[in-house]
């Protein structure tokens, strides 16, 4: 069998890496564009970004979609993170496959039904849709995500440190901060932008849970989308995708800041 890259390989890469960021890269060019016909090249300019400053409806979407996901990746992953350490560290306690199949659950659940779930739910106990409704959605489905991407690390955890931290008279509280949680950090941190991701992303279960007040920015471009796509609508993606690639970068530098860390840590107490 021929071992290394073939050049049915490298075409598949390539084609499958071109299928992904041209459109990406289309839409980055054409933010720039000076033409209101999006599909016109006539010159490059930044007016549309300062016309964006001027659309209200888009940055009132665009703020309110930065709360939400800064938010609920925030209680997700503090709670996901709790999620996990129920899952490896406690054994076989009562109720213990209800309870992770409710975390697994949002996983392989379609978010039509999640989302239709939720709002029988708010309608039932008479709460009245919004910012709050939505930020509790993101939360529902997101907790499972950090959840699993935590208890992945916890599973190959050396727990001998801990143990170590115990018999030295560290109390367990404070054992989980200075030794527990500098270790699994990367995992953390992880979980924490993959739950960012996911609600900045999401427009089915807000579409669902929305009220006054708390229309997401997927949910404006969706029906702006509609009528025809705009400049704005190019710039606003544009920002978004710097945004994200920005906060990619400094998670992927402070998660191998804190694994060099951690093995330096590790290193040290072995000898």
């Amino acid at each position: 069998m021929k071992k290394g890259l073939t050049w049915f390989n490298v075409t598949s890469i390539v084609l499958g890496f071109a299928f992904l960021y041209i459109p990406i890269l289309l839409l980055v060019v054409y933010s720039f564009n000076a033409s209101r016909l999006v599909t016109v090249w006539a010159g490059f300019s930044t007016q549309w970004y300062w016309a964006l400053l001027e659309n209200e409806q888009l940055m009132d979407a665009a703020w309110v979609t930065l709360r939400i996901a800064f938010f609920s990746s925030l209680v997700s992953t503090v709670l996901g993170t709790m999620a996990a350490l129920a899952l490896t560290r406690y054994g076989r306690f009562s109720g213990r496959t209800l309870f992770s199949g409710m975390i697994y659950a949002p996983l392989v659940m379609p978010e039509v039904i999640t989302g239709l779930s939720l709002l029988l739910l708010f309608v039932a106990v008479d709460f009245d849709r919004g910012f709050w409704t939505v930020l509790l959605a993101h939360i529902t489905f997101t907790m499972c995500f950090v959840a699993v991407v935590v208890q992945s690390r916890l599973v190959t955890f050396d727990r001998t440190l801990e143990e170590a931290a115990l018999d030295l008279g560290c109390p367990p509280f404070q054992t989980f901060f200075k030794i527990t949680l500098p270790l699994i950090l990367p995992a953390v941190v992880s979980g924490f932008m993959l739950a960012f991701t996911l609600s900045l992303d999401d427009l089915v279960i807000a579409s669902f849970t929305t009220g006054p007040g708390a229309t997401t920015l997927p949910m404006r471009i969706y029906s702006q989308v509609r009528l025809g796509v705009t400049p704005e609508i190019n710039a606003i993606c544009t920002i978004l995708i710097a945004i994200v690639t920005v906060v990619v970068i400094v998670a992927s530098i402070v998660t191998k800041r804190a694994e060099s860390q951690r093995q330096a840590e590790e290193r040290a107490a072995m000898q």
